[in-house]
Parts: structure tokens; C-alpha cells; sequence
């Protein structure tokens, strides 16, 4: 047995640089388990933290001014890593703990590296929702390679040498003498730079999300507990109850939403691109509004919340599961609704609505290496024809650009912008490339609304036909050395924030095209579209009247307030 801790304590040894050189007192405090505690610390610390100390040589460039500052920010990093991994560490689960930590931080490490993504709430929770078809779209050698040697390997020497356990009263006693070691050394690495480090946890909180593995099971713990909150729905909180419909009422309305996903506002031409990513829909004669933000950085937080009548600052997404949507008041006045998916799925917001599934050939009938967006056109007018004379309301909700594997998303005849990255690992392309394949797809998201108007143009005589199309959030293509989406808010960059939000109007709708230009430069938000949605369907409420001015501009609504 002692030959085989030997065995795996060299090799962990190696890998980390470290000389082992234990003296007798030294074994009375580092009994076998405590040991192999201390060196998977180290392990994780060197080989999954490469972000964590990029971003900090960011903020203090090395330097002789900086460098006692750096050795004690990272001798603090690697004590907290370690007193982490002891005080969850116990008996015989030491091992299958330390096993299940080893390949976690390399898969968590693996991903802050390539992409300069944190793993917070948001992004655990777009990792419980990813589909299998979207998992396998990350694979790729380097991810496998990585995993195998950082994260397997080391994981199944965990469990293959069992530690010698002592009796109870050694084990604890040496517990709490490593712990209490640990603990003044670690004072004694912070006391001489107390003012850095309130700068630093002031400052500086974005970095110290790369800690790996602390701050991924703070966020998977803050997790488990919103998910473990009653999501019952036992009875939805009422939301505008006063709203009534206003306006002659010549024709019904027939509006399709196309909810977008990770399309940024500065990849489309129509907002000044160089390159013409919308060739279709500049001859639609649609209005492009330059200046919307997101409500969230993700599909999970974006959608529920871009429905809500709950603003951003306020919203929360267990809170929205029991509170009425824009979905369930317009359904209440009359409102016709179907939702199609060719993404994940509504994230609760469809819940009580008619939902088709178009992930599939089931009832996709344009699907090649994966379905396409246009597929949710089809049997589109069955479903117009039967709700006959009434309001209609589609939302259809795209893969669009979903990351990272962008030179899916769109048929091999878009690929107009070469050459193309054709990688999941992004950091393997170059910047060209990955830009070229983010455009492609955009370009088929052109097409696709193009599509869509000229669908909702065979219904123009017959209703009040209009299309709105808002992306759900932005992207990162690499700005920063960042990639993908999901940051947290409050330091997520303008490229997954500003998104694209595009309007077409029918002939009869209540709204002109000279009347919306004069807004197409005007602030909004996911904030407005609960409101655009009621003004859609010629419906007010006070709960929309702080944004009057704006979208309240069509003439029935101005004559019916003069009365």
C-alpha cells in the first residue's frame, strides 16, 4: 500500500514541479489523506487556474514593483484551494471527492481558457440546458486531450491508490493542525498588503471568478438552491388587468415574433456593417433600431426576462415562473398564440401556450446536417387559416448564430464570407475566419426575416400584418480574448449586450414606417417589448405608460387619449 501512495504521490509530484521531502513531524501532521489533499490543490492550481493568473498579470504587469504583490496573490489562491479542498475532504469520500474535483476543474478550465468564459449561475445553467446535439458541437481533440490528461488520469490515480486512513483522533488532530497552519499563513501572505488587496476584491471582482475550483462550486451551490425554491405554479400573479383594447378595429392583427439568438447589432449592414450581411432585407423596406440592449447575456436569462413585466434590474427568473407574461395577457384578450422552436426550447415562456417543436424532421421539413430556421414557415398558413378571424400572434425562436460552431448554422449556399472557421476550438482559427463563418450565419438570419415578410405579405389584405425580430443577446468573437456569451451582466462587454432589432410593416398596420423612422436611433431595451407587444395588438394599460411617448404613436391612440 505504501508503495502505491508513493507511486501517486510522485507523479502528481512530477507533474506539479514539486520536490517531496517530509520529515518525521511533518508525517505526524500529513497523514496520507491530508497529503493527498494538499497535492490535488496544487495540481488544479497549476494546470486550471491559466486564466485566473492571465487576467491577474493584466492587472498587474510583471514587474519588480508588482512582483511581491503577484507571489502573494497567488500563494493566497493556492492556500484558499487547499483549505477548500480539506474542509470538504473527509474519510474514505476523500478520494472519490478529490476524483470528481480533478475532472471538473479541468472541463471548467478548459472552457475559461479557450473562451474566457466564468462558470457562474448563468453558465451552469445554460450547461444543464444544453441538448446533446449542442454538446457535441463543443467537442473537439483538444477538449478530449485536455480532459484525459488533466482531468482523467489524475481523477483514476485519486481512486486507484486508497490513502492509508488513520484512527479518528490522528486523522482530526492532524486535520486541524494543517488547517490552522494554512490559515496563518495564509494571514501572514496577506498582512503586508492589505490596501492591495481591498483594491483588488473592490476592484476587481470579474478576476476572481477564475478561481478555479472555488468560485465554479459557489456558483453550483447558489444554484442548487434557486432550483431547489418551489418552481410550483399554483396560481400566476395577474399582470395588467387593465388592459383594454383601444382603436378602430378594421382588420385583425397577424404579427410574427422572431426571437434571434446571439446576432450582434454591429454584424448587420443594415446598422453600417462593411460587409452586406442583409442584401434581403434592405429591399423589404424594413426599420433597423440601432440602439437595443439585452436584458441578459444568455438564452436562459434573456427570453424569460425579455416577456416579463419585470424590468432587468429587477428581474428574476423563478419570481417570472408565477407572474403572467406578455404571452399569457394577450392570450387573455383574444389573442391567438403558437410558439415554434428551432433552439432549446421557451424557457418557461411558452409553457401555457400552443408549442411545436422544429429541432426536428418531425415537423421540420428542412433539415440537412441540422434543421434550418426557415423550416418553421412550413404549415404555417394551416394554423393562420384555422384561427380564422382572429388576432394572430407567432413567435418563432431561432438557432440563428449559436456558438461555436457558427459554419453550421447556415447551408452550404450562404457561405458567401471565406474562409470560414469549420472548429468548435475558435482559438484554433483565425480571426478572419471566425468572423467570416459569425457573418454566413447572420446572413442566413437575412434570408430567413426576408422569408418571413414575404409570407406575412400573402396575408396583407386580409390582416394588419407586421414582423419584429430581437435577437436575445450578443457575442463575443474574440474582443478581449473573450468568446461566446453568457458573462455576468454588470461586466459583460457591448458585443453580447447590443443586439439587432428589426420592424416590418404591412400596409394596413397601425403604425407607418415615416412614424417609426424618427426611433430608429432611440434607446430601447428587452425592457420595452411586454409594451410593443400590447401596442402591437392596439392594446393600452397603465402598466405601459412610462413609454408613451415612444410607442404610442399611431393615430388611433392619439385620437382615442384627446377624447
Amino acid at each position: 500500500m505504501k508503495s502505491h501512495i508513493s507511486v501517486r504521490l510522485k507523479y502528481l509530484a512530477m507533474v506539479c514541479g514539486i520536490e517531496l521531502k517530509t520529515t518525521d513531524h511533518m508525517k505526524k501532521i500529513l497523514t496520507p489523506v491530508n497529503r493527498n489533499i494538499i497535492l490535488a490543490a496544487l495540481f488544479i492550481m497549476l494546470t486550471g487556474n491559466l486564466s485566473l493568473f492571465k487576467r491577474l498579470l493584466e492587472i498587474y504587469p510583471l514587474s519588480l514593483e508588482n512582483l511581491p504583490f503577484l507571489l502573494s496573490l497567488t500563494m493566497f489562491f493556492t492556500l484558499a484551494t487547499m483549505l477548500f479542498l480539506l474542509l470538504i475532504s473527509y474519510g474514505r469520500t476523500t478520494r472519490w471527492i478529490l476524483a470528481f474535483f480533478l475532472i471538473a476543474s479541468s472541463q471548467a478550465a478548459y472552457y475559461m481558457d479557450q473562451y474566457g468564459v466564468v462558470i457562474d449561475t448563468v453558465m451552469i445553467d445554460n450547461i444543464v440546458q444544453t441538448n446533446a446535439q449542442e454538446a457535441a458541437g463543443l467537442l473537439n481533440l483538444n477538449l478530449v486531450v485536455r480532459t484525459l490528461v488533466l482531468g482523467l488520469i489524475p481523477a483514476w490515480l485519486a481512486l486507484r491508490y486508497k490513502p492509508v486512513i488513520q484512527s479518528f483522533k490522528i486523522e482530526l488532530k492532524s486535520r486541524i493542525l494543517i488547517l490552522l497552519v494554512l490559515i496563518m499563513t495564509l494571514l501572514a501572505v496577506v498582512a503586508p498588503f492589505t490596501a492591495g488587496y481591498a483594491s483588488f476584491i473592490r476592484e476587481h471582482k470579474i478576476t476572481r471568478m477564475f478561481a478555479n475550483p472555488i468560485y465554479f462550486t459557489y456558483s453550483g451551490i447558489l444554484y442548487a438552491v434557486q432550483k431547489f425554491k418551489s418552481t410550483e405554479v399554483t396560481a400566476l400573479k395577474r399582470t395588467a388587468t387593465d388592459t383594454v383594447e383601444i382603436g378602430n378595429k378594421l382588420k385583425n392583427e397577424l404579427i410574427i415574433l422572431v426571437v434571434g439568438e446571439t446576432a450582434r447589432a454591429d454584424r448587420f449592414s443594415l446598422n453600417g456593417y462593411t460587409k452586406e450581411t442583409n442584401p434581403e432585407l434592405r429591399k423589404q423596406g424594413v426599420v433597423s433600431l440601432t440602439d437595443v440592449s439585452a436584458c441578459g447575456t444568455s438564452t436562459g436569462e434573456s427570453v424569460p426576462c425579455m416577456f416579463s413585466v419585470m424590468k432587468r434590474k429587477h428581474f428574476d427568473r423563478q419570481d417570472a415562473l408565477h407572474i403572467e407574461n406578455a404571452l399569457d395577457v394577450l392570450a387573455k384578450n383574444g389573442v391567438q398564440i403558437l410558439w415554434r422552436d428551432n433552439n432549446s426550447d421557451s424557457k418557461g415562456v411558452a409553457v401555457r401556450m400552443q408549442y411545436e417543436d422544429f429541432k426536428s424532421p418531425t415537423l421540420n421539413p428542412v433539415c440537412d446536417e441540422e434543421c434550418r430556421d426557415i423550416g418553421m414557415l412550413s404549415g404555417l398558413d394551416k394554423f393562420i387559416t384555422a384561427k380564422g378571424n382572429k388576432d394572430i400572434l407567432v413567435v418563432l425562436h431561432q438557432m440563428g448564430n449559436h456558438g461555436p460552431e457558427y459554419y453550421r448554422r447556415y447551408p452550404k449556399e450562404f457561405e458567401r464570407f471565406t474562409p470560414t472557421c469549420k472548429s468548435s476550438d475558435l482559438k484554433n482559427c483565425t480571426q478572419q475566419e471566425i468572423d467570416n463563418a459569425y457573418d454566413n450565419a447572420i446572413l442566413y438570419t437575412d434570408f430567413f426575416l426576408s422569408q418571413v415578410i414575404d409570407f406575412l405579405k400573402k396575408y396583407d389584405d386580409q390582416y394588419e400584418t407586421a414582423m419584429l425580430y430581437v435577437s436575445d443577446h450578443g457575442e463575443s468573437l474574440g474582443e478581449h480574448g473573450i468568446y461566446l456569451h453568457a458573462a455576468p451582466y454588470i461586466v459583460a462587454p457591448k458585443e453580447q449586450t447590443h443586439i439587432p432589432a428589426i420592424v416590418w410593416m404591412g400596409q394596413h398596420f397601425d403604425y407607418k414606417i415615416d412614424q417609426l423612422n424618427p426611433y430608429r436611433d432611440y434607446p430601447l431595451s428587452h425592457d420595452d417589448l411586454f409594451c410593443m407587444l400590447l401596442v402591437g395588438f392596439e392594446m393600452d394599460s397603465k402598466t405601459c405608460e412610462a413609454r408613451r411617448n415612444v410607442l404610442f404613436q399611431n393615430q388611433d391612440f392619439k385620437s382615442t387619449r384627446e377624447k
